[in-house]
């Protein structure tokens, strides 16, 4: 297997193990990112936050890895967001007003409303639909495949055509979206068990580009 350079963004804000060891288990071998010099090398950017949206973006600001996280993204280098590295691709979130996210795409993240019947935070499995199942992102997966979420927030997308999976929780979000090297899903793939192990396989397919992906041919000599 080709030597895929994957890092994970850490800038302090939780245990990011199960997320290495989730890559570890199809296959690839994944480093921390803690530092700006790090990005250079990088095949692919796995963006796993947690917390609150305005707290991350402070402890990255803080951590020096916000700009050069804004300038990967500009680049339109491959990503993968999970949960907040989803939600801050947004303008804003509802959870911390009058900070600004990383605006890649337009859209506020929504806090979801109180209903009867309903728990807040959404925790546990649910199940995702996919808005274009032949997208490689689902390859080998079923038809309402389920994943493992945890949440209180969610990003309402302006351009729909963005949104690659919708989950139904009091009325249906969207669950993740897709766009020129990158992908990104509000759901946890670490801890979604072999639903969430073939997303990882199939966002390495899909993001990094084959060359990379393709073990180094013999040279004759």
């Amino acid at each position: 297997m080709a030597d895929i350079k994957i890092g994970i963004l850490d800038y302090g804000a939780g245990n990011l193990r199960s997320v290495v060891n989730a890559f570890v288990a199809i296959g690839h071998e994944a480093e921390l990112v803690r530092s700006p010099g790090q990005f250079a090398n990088l095949d692919l950017l796995v963006f796993p936050g947690q917390g609150s949206f305005g707290d991350s973006v402070k402890q990255l600001q803080a951590a020096n890895l916000w700009v050069p996280l804004k300038v990967w993204l500009e680049q339109k280098r491959p990503y993968f967001g999970i949960c907040l590295g989803y939600q801050l691709l947004f303008e804003g979130s509802e959870e911390s007003p009058g900070v600004e996210g990383l605006g890649v795409f337009r859209g506020q993240v929504r806090r979801f409303s109180k209903q009867a019947g309903f728990k807040i935070p959404h925790m546990g499995w649910n199940g995702v639909k996919f808005t274009n199942p032949e997208n490689p992102a689902w390859a080998g997966m079923e038809v309402g495949e389920t994943f493992y979420f945890v949440h209180s927030f969610y990003p309402q997308p302006e351009d729909r055509n963005l949104v690659a999976c919708e989950t139904d929780y009091m009325s249906p979000f969207a669950s993740g979206i897709a766009a020129e090297n990158l992908l990104a899903v509000q759901f946890h793939p670490e801890k979604s068990q072999q639903a969430g192990l073939r997303l990882l396989r199939n966002a390495v397919d899909c993001l990094v580009p084959l060359e990379l992906r393709l073990p180094a041919m013999a040279v004759e000599s």
